[in-house]
Parts: structure tokens; C-alpha cells; sequence
């Protein structure tokens, strides 16, 4: 594996370059913004390579023996969500609000085909050339990236996973079907809606096989009318159903459209989630 830092400047002060060219000095030449790690894994289960961005939390690097719980996000290319949840993980650990967390970014090749399980229903069908593949991603997730992940940082044994729209999908799938896998699961307006509901359908006699399950789910809905109805039925299978060790959290964001609903929504769940223990006086 061969790792790179993130940069964000090379592309942009190269057009002023040009423009400037003869006039600007070496003083005046802007230098690339590094902000993390960049690495591919060539993935046996996936059948591709795949490109994972980091952001080590501050305090990180300096420290050199700190250990920090690590959050996965798919969606998490460099034009995909990765940046900004990178923005919201940097103010909220320097102000105090969350916990420091590594925050690993998944980026996506085909997002449609990762993010989605097999579905019966034809027009889901159509969205892309292929679906139906979160079980191997969860398997790459599982497998391949987190030890990784577990070998190239120090990291502790927590992890966390948040995800919006189909990635939000797959937090559930994955809460649902193998829960093992995170302590803390995000999912932020998740696409419920997929093969006719089956996730909420059948989520109460998943909840009932795990009675000692103990793990966080927080999700939140948009200003979407019939996929916050369907999280509203959820909501209430959680609460006639779920383990009594297990957290959840049900957030309406009405305010919010689809489109807009990731950031405030994430600041939300990290302030919810990974609050900073307050100490005891």
C-alpha cells in the first residue's frame, strides 16, 4: 500500500500560474494544502481497486501514541461528502463538542451497484446497470479495508459508520443484518424505500433474534414526505421492538430537503453521539 497526502491546492493555483506567469515570484506561489492520507487497496472481493481518503482528528499526529475510535463513511471521495465531513470531525473535536474520531472515507466506482441489496422490485431495477452488491461491500468493509485501517493507524477497538440517502441504506442494512460490525451507526435521510420497504418489513423479527444487542442507531429524515412516513413506522417498530440495551435516536429534520440535509444532520448526530464524557466535579 502506498499512501499520499490529500491535496487540495494543486489544481487550483495552477491556472494563476499561468496567468501571472512572468510577474509572480517565488514568494508569491501558493503551496499544496494537505489535510490527510490518501491510499488504494486492490480488492479481491470487489474486483477493483479501490481509493480510501483519511483525516487523522487534531491532536493526532502530534501526540504519536494517542489511540482514536475511527469513522467509516462510504461516499467519501474527495468530490464526493468526504471534505465536508472532514470540516464538521475537525471544528467539533478543536471546540469541544465530539469526541476525536479517525474518519476513513470510502470513495465510490459504482455507488449504486455497493450501497444496495437485491430487490425484487422492477423500477429499483433501473436506477443503475447493476445493484445489488452491499453484501460484498460489507464483506470488502469487513475484510479487507478495516484491518487495514487497524494496521496502518492506532486506532482503538470503537467504531462508527454514517451514511446519507443509499449509504444511508446500507447503515441500516448493515445495523439489521450485522451489527457486530459497528458500535455507532449514523444514517442520515436513508433511501428506505428500497425493495418494497423490506428493511422496515422485517426489522422486528431481527430486533427480537438479538436481545442482547448493544449498539447506537440515530437516523433522521428530510422535508421527503414518504420516506419520513416510512422512518416514522420504523421509529415505532424501534420502539415496540428494540433490545433494551440498544440506543437509538429518531431526529426530524423537516426544515431540511434531501439535498441539504447531510451537514446539519451530521453535526447533529456527532454532538448526540460522540459527545465529550463531561467530567464529574
Amino acid at each position: 500500500m502506498i499512501r499520499f497526502p490529500i491535496v487540495l491546492a494543486a489544481l487550483l493555483w495552477a491556472p494563476l500560474f499561468l496567468l501571472h506567469g512572468a510577474q509572480a515570484t517565488a514568494a508569491e506561489k501558493a503551496a499544496p494544502l494537505v489535510i490527510g492520507d490518501t491510499f488504494t487497496i486492490d480488492s479481491k472481493i470487489l474486483g477493483e481497486t479501490r481509493r480510501i481518503n483519511v483525516y487523522p482528528p487534531p491532536g493526532y499526529s502530534a501526540s504519536g501514541t494517542a489511540r482514536v475510535p475511527v469513522l467509516y463513511m462510504p461516499d467519501g471521495g474527495l468530490a464526493e461528502d468526504f471534505l465536508h465531513v472532514a470540516g464538521l470531525v475537525q471544528v467539533s473535536v478543536g471546540n469541544g463538542t465530539m469526541r476525536p474520531f479517525l474518519l476513513v472515507g470510502i470513495e465510490n466506482t459504482e455507488r449504486r451497484r455497493d450501497l444496495t441489496s437485491p430487490t425484487s422490485n422492477e423500477e429499483d431495477k433501473k436506477i443503475a446497470p447493476r445493484v445489488g452488491g452491499s453484501e460484498a461491500f460489507r464483506r470488502f468493509l469487513r475484510d479487507e479495508l478495516m484491518p487495514r485501517v487497524r494496521g496502518r493507524y492506532r486506532t482503538t477497538e470503537e467504531a462508527a459508520i454514517v451514511g446519507e440517502s443509499l449509504a444511508g441504506l446500507f447503515v441500516v442494512e448493515t445495523f439489521l443484518l450485522e451489527p457486530g460490525l459497528f458500535d455507532t451507526y449514523i444514517a442520515i435521510d436513508p433511501s428506505l424505500w428500497w425493495n418494497d420497504q423490506k428493511l422496515v418489513n422485517t426489522a422486528a423479527g431481527r430486533l427480537h433474534s438479538r436481545p442482547d444487542l448493544e449498539k447506537s442507531l440515530y437516523f433522521v429524515s428530510s422535508e421527503e414526505k414518504e420516506n419520513a412516513e416510512i422512518m416514522q413506522r420504523f421509529a415505532e417498530i424501534l420502539g415496540k421492538n428494540t433490545p433494551s440495551r440498544t440506543r437509538w435516536h429518531y431526529e426530524k429534520m423537516p426544515e431540511e430537503k434531501h439535498s441539504t440535509i447531510y451537514h446539519p444532520a451530521a453535526l447533529k448526530a456527532f454532538r448526540a453521539v460522540f459527545a465529550v464524557p463531561r467530567v464529574q466535579p
